[in-house]
């Protein structure tokens, strides 16, 4: 590192980076200045010092709150993996002091929730228990995106439209089937391919959701087009919805089993190969993951055998 850099290195601030990404992150000043418990007025002048050090403007300020300059987007993705680093850092050198206890931030997608990591979670809690997992629920996508950016260490995901850079290991697969109300006609059928499904009103998941985007995509394979009565954002409203008459839906069976309640409801599985999904976690690095996060990682990939299927 020549002069320059290291005088650079000192100027910046990493408490401005910090509550320079909670300002991004809820879009205003006076939310981030809230969270942050500080005075909105300080922090303000946070990030008028930062800017001034940087010799460019970074947000744009209105009367709705901000938004990032190009110079602002460019900072915002080094400052989470400053940020992020530095999180590590800490839960690492605490684990000499006070061995494994943290925190381990997993993203995972609703599919994963629901049908598999209650019980993986719980027997790795029981196991360690100085040892807190921040779990939160994401479509696949933006679990992906999530360990892209640093935002969790790893993730829980399908992981059929790729993974981009990231490492990714064999987790669980599970299986679509076509939820149908008791007595629908196609209740009679062992076993149904997923364009026969075609001619009824269907209940779907979000649009963005990996179990959607695969229908949508076959059914554009097949040159037709989902007839979509509702959508909703979690599979017990699915199950709800079927229930009422709305339509018929497509989910994992475990979860079907796992949220169908006391719904008069039946499930017929869906022949389609698409039908079959991985459920994968990835990560950045692995062999880089805190001590924490790697016990985890290799608890739940040890939990069930690879071939298991849903």
């Amino acid at each position: 590192m020549n002069t320059s850099d290291r005088s650079f290195a000192r100027r910046i601030d990493l408490t401005s980076l910090q509550l320079f990404a909670a300002v991004c992150e809820t879009g205003s000043i006076g939310k981030a200045a809230q969270r942050e418990f500080i005075a909105p007025s300080a922090l303000s002048k946070r990030l008028s010092d930062l800017e001034a050090t940087l010799g460019t403007a970074l947000l744009h300020r209105h009367s709705r709150g901000v938004h990032l300059t190009p110079a602002g987007q460019n900072l915002l993705h080094h400052a989470r993996a400053v940020l992020f680093s530095l999180e590590r850092m800490q839960e690492e050198l605490a684990e000499y002091a006070d061995g494994a206890r943290g925190q381990v931030r997993v993203h995972a997608s609703i599919s994963a929730t629901v049908q598999f990591l209650p019980e993986d979670l719980g027997s790795f809690i029981r196991a360690h228990q100085s040892i807190r997992i921040d779990l939160e629920e994401h479509l696949s996508s933006e679990v992906i995106r999530a360990v892209q950016e640093g935002a969790a260490d790893f993730g829980v995901c399908n992981t059929a439209d790729g993974v981009g850079e990231l490492q990714s290991r064999a987790y669980r697969q599970d299986h679509l089937v076509l939820i149908v109300p008791s007595g629908h006609t196609l209740t009679a059928q062992t076993a149904i391919a997923f364009e026969e499904t075609l001619a009824f009103d269907h209940v779907g998941l979000h649009s963005n959701s990996s179990i959607y985007v695969a229908m949508r995509q076959a059914a554009f394979e097949l040159g037709q087009t989902i007839k979509l009565r509702i959508q909703v954002t979690g599979l017990d409203a699915m199950c709800r919805m079927i229930h009422a008459g709305l339509g018929i839906g497509v989910m994992p069976r475990q979860a079907f089993e796992l949220v169908r309640g006391v719904s008069a409801l039946a499930c017929v599985p869906l022949t389609d190969a698409w039908a079959t999904r991985r459920i994968d976690l990835v990560a950045r690095d692995f062999s880089t993951l805190p001590r924490t996060a790697r016990l985890l990682v290799d608890h739940l990939t040890a939990a069930v055998p690879r071939n298991a299927t849903a």
